[in-house]
This record gives structure tokens, C-alpha cells and sequence, in this order.
């Protein structure tokens, strides 16, 4: 009786496996295969990437089953009484980036073809990471692309030339445009500006140049413009302060000039803002960052803003960097940095004219990783306790202050760093009171030097 329930039990189960492989076998071949024309081009881009590796007869079958990661499809209905639709490339990544991103290898004798992206209607995604390093590359002519595309990322590639004119402004349903570490060159050109989903436009690390002139006030979804590390000039646009969406904003390391735009003030979501080491020039340390209470870190340094630091910081306790650097700061650090900047983690105040005392208030910032106030005019002693200067280590920077010194225990610590190379502070003078006796001569000519003055006053 067990041996049939045991047997009638392994039947249905044979029977459950069974129908379970024929209706798998009856989906996949029911599945419409990837049309010949994607997969030709598809293959041809993997030859022209990587030309070493057989790809055709790695992965001989339909690219939508099976294919290299970093190629994706998806299935798209013409109507809506269609169960399965027909199978398009939608995301193509090449340039290996970890473990968990093994996209196809490039090779320095990487190329690329601009024409076999149109066989792709659905593409929204195309990415090329460290492809392009030997072999001179021109960026392509992204016009006879669909304007499905979403994403365009080319990132560290170094032989990619050209310019961006007339490229790709065909591509309206774009979000992220990233060209970061390249060589591409000349300006921006206006058509940008109608890419009104852009989301993320990032040209950091190129060789652009001349005025930013786009129409940014389009751009009402933008949450991260990224133009540093390149040539760009002139005013700094004004239209960025009409960015409602805008959470991270970088144009450190060019040649813009002429005053900070105070508009910025309206970035109620701004995050993150670098402006370091460009030629803005004598309007000081902006009070309008009081007025953006949503920023993180703030970037400054390497503009001739003059100027003292601002009294700012008690509706900015959320900064946690703050990067003040080479910026002609003069007159004393307020204490009120101290006091309201409890979760900073970077401070840049060196290089410039600073003088005065370190606030104590500086010895109770507890999340400090970095502090540096090299090369000013401080002086006095340095608030800072052992337990302070042991977490901070060499990242707590002071040299260059001549008048500024530290106790003798602190000065000697085996985790002084840069303390080490400070002055010891004299130690305070305590002092010595003499006891005299009532029949003492000094006491009794004191006595007589008062009396004689006295008459003076009555004659």
C-alpha cells in the first residue's frame, strides 16, 4: 500500500515536471525571434568593439534569449490584444566596469559606427566606458538615431573627438546626457536646450569652450548640471537660477567670470554647489546661501571673492563641506561657524588673510574629518583637545601661521600631525605675592610715600 501511494506520488509529480518543460518549451518557441536586421547590427557593433572575441558563434542565438550582458530587449505590443510582443534592443553598455558589471571589453582599437544605431527603434540606452583610448574616434552623428533614446553616457575616452554640434538634437526624449572624461571640444551648441526631459547633462572633463548661451530655462526637469573641468567663459549663466529642479550644481575649474549670480538663491533643492576656482571676483562670500537651507556641501575656493566670512551659518546646519580656499578672506573666523555647523566634515579656510584666534567652538566639532587653515595670519592658542586631534590626524592642517601655537602635551603627542610644527605656548604667569611684617622698613617707607603724597593733594 505505501509502495502505490509512493509510486502514484512520483507519477504526479513526473507528470507536474513534464507539463512544466512543455509549456517553458511551448513559451520559448512561441516567443517572436529578434528581427535579423538588430541582430546583424548588433553583432557588427560587438566586432567593431571587440574584433578578438567570436561573438557570432558565442551566442549564435536569438541576441533577445541569449547575449552578452549589457545588451537588453523588451518586448513591445502594436496593440492591445497582442499577449507577446515583438522584441526590440532597448540597452547596449560596452566597456567592462566590475564583476558586476562585465559589459563587452573594449579594446584601445575600439571603433564606432553611428549608422547601425538606426536598425534600433527602441533603444533608450546606449553606454561606452573606457572604449575609446587609442584609436581616434570621432564623437558620432547620433541624427539618424530614433528619438526613443534616453540615456547617452560615453565615460573616460580619451580618443573621442569632435564636437557635439547638430548631433543630437534630434534626441527629445533624452534624460541623461553624460560625457564625462573625453576629448570632445567647441561649445555647447543651443539645440541642447530643447532637450526639455533632460534630467542629468554632465560634460565634465572635456575641452569645451566659449559661452554657455543654451537656453537653461527650458530645462525645468534638470536635477544635475555638471560643466567642470573645461574652457567655458564669461558670465556665469543666468538662467540657472530658474532650475527649480536642480540638486547639484558644478562649474569648478573654468574661466567663468564677473559676480556669483544671486538668483541662485531661488535653488531651494540645490544640494551641492562648486564654483571653485574660476574668475569670480571681489562680491565676497555670498549671503544668499543663508537663504538655501536644502545645501550640503559648498564649494568656493580659487575665486578672488575678498571679504570677511559672513555671519550665515545658523540656517545652514545640514552643510557638511564648505571650501573657502584662495579666496582673499580677511579678519577673524566667526565663532558662529562653530556654533551652527555641527555636522561638517570638510573645512577649507587656507590661503587667505585670516587673523585671530581659532574659535574654541571649532574644538567641538565632532564630525570633522578635515580642517584646514594653513598659511593665514592666526594666532593664539589652538583649541583642540588630544581626542580631537587623534581623530582628525594629518588631515588637521595648521602650518603657516606663525603666531599660532600649542600646549607642550599637545605639541608633542605622537598623533600631533601638523601641531608638531607649531610654536609651544608660553605658560601663564602666576603671580608671586611677598607677606611683609608690620616692623618691615619697605612696609614702613610705603607708608611714609603715602603720607607725603597726601599732603601734597591738601597743599
Amino acid at each position: 500500500m505505501a509502495l502505490s501511494r509512493s509510486t502514484s506520488t512520483l507519477s504526479l509529480t513526473s507528470f507536474f515536471l513534464l507539463l512544466t518543460l512543455l509549456s517553458t518549451s511551448t513559451l520559448v518557441i512561441s516567443q517572436p525571434a529578434l528581427n535579423s536586421a538588430e541582430q546583424e547590427s548588433v553583432y557588427q557593433i560587438l566586432e567593431s568593439i571587440n574584433s578578438a572575441i567570436p561573438w557570432r558563434s558565442l551566442y549564435p542565438d536569438d541576441l533577445c534569449i541569449s547575449a552578452p550582458h549589457g545588451v537588453v530587449c523588451d518586448y513591445f505590443s502594436e496593440n492591445t490584444t497582442a499577449t507577446i510582443g515583438t522584441p526590440h534592443v532597448t540597452e547596449m553598455s560596452f566597456g567592462y566596469v566590475s564583476d558586476y558589471s562585465p559589459n563587452p571589453p573594449c579594446t584601445p582599437k575600439s571603433t564606432i559606427n553611428p549608422l547601425l544605431f538606426s536598425s534600433f527603434p527602441q533603444l533608450r540606452k546606449l553606454l561606452f566606458y573606457k572604449c575609446f583610448t587609442e584609436t581616434t574616434v570621432t564623437f558620432p552623428d547620433f541624427s539618424t538615431l530614433r528619438s526613443s533614446l534616453e540615456e547617452l553616457v560615453f565615460i573616460g575616452n580619451p580618443s573621442l573627438v569632435g564636437s557635439l554640434r547638430g548631433n543630437i538634437s534630434n534626441l527629445t526624449a533624452l534624460k541623461r546626457l553624460i560625457l564625462t572624461g573625453n576629448n570632445v571640444s567647441g561649445e555647447i551648441p543651443d539645440g541642447l536646450g530643447d532637450l526639455v526631459n533632460l534630467e542629468q547633462l554632465s560634460l565634465s572633463r572635456n575641452n569645451f569652450h566659449g559661452e554657455v548661451t543654451l537656453s537653461l530655462e527650458k530645462l525645468k526637469k534638470l536635477k544635475i548640471l555638471d560643466l567642470s573641468q573645461n574652457g567655458f567663459e564669461g558670465s556665469a549663466p543666468e538662467p540657472l537660477g530658474s532650475l527649480q529642479q536642480l540638486l547639484k550644481l558644478d562649474l569648478s575649474f573654468n574661466n567663468f567670470s564677473g559676480k556669483i549670480p544671486e538668483n541662485l538663491k531661488g535653488l531651494k533643492k540645490l544640494e551641492f554647489l562648486d564654483l571653485s576656482y574660476n574668475g569670480f571676483a571681489q562680491c565676497g562670500v555670498p549671503l544668499f546661501l543663508a537663504e538655501m537651507p536644502s545645501l550640503r556641501e559648498v564649494y568656493l575656493s580659487g575665486n578672488l571673492l575678498g571679504g570677511q566670512i559672513p555671519e550665515i551659518w545658523d540656517n545652514l546646519g545640514g552643510i557638511l563641506g564648505i571650501g573657502l580656499s584662495e579666496v582673499g578672506l580677511v579678519g577673524n573666523i566667526p565663532s558662529s561657524m562653530g556654533m551652527f555647523l555641527r555636522n561638517l566634515s570638510y573645512l577649507g579656510l587656507d590661503n587667505n588673510k585670516l587673523e585671530g584666534m581659532v574659535p574654541e567652538e571649532f574644538g567641538a566639532l565632532e564630525s570633522v574629518n578635515e580642517l584646514n587653515l594653513e598659511n593665514n595670519n592666526l594666532s593664539g592658542r589652538v583649541p583642540f583637545s588630544a581626542k580631537f586631534v587623534s581623530k582628525v590626524g594629518g588631515k588637521l592642517k595648521l602650518e603657516g601661521n606663525p603666531e599660532l601655537c600649542a600646549d607642550e602635551g599637545l605639541r608633542s603627542a605622537k598623533v600631533s600631525g601638523s601641531l608638531g610644527q607649531l610654536k609651544l605656548c608660553n605658560k601663564p604667569v602666576i603671580p608671586h605675592f611677598v607677606l611683609l611684617s608690620s616692623g618691615s622698613s619697605v612696609l614702613h617707607d610705603s607708608y611714609m610715600l603715602i603720607f607725603v603724597g597726601f599732603l601734597f593733594l591738601l597743599s
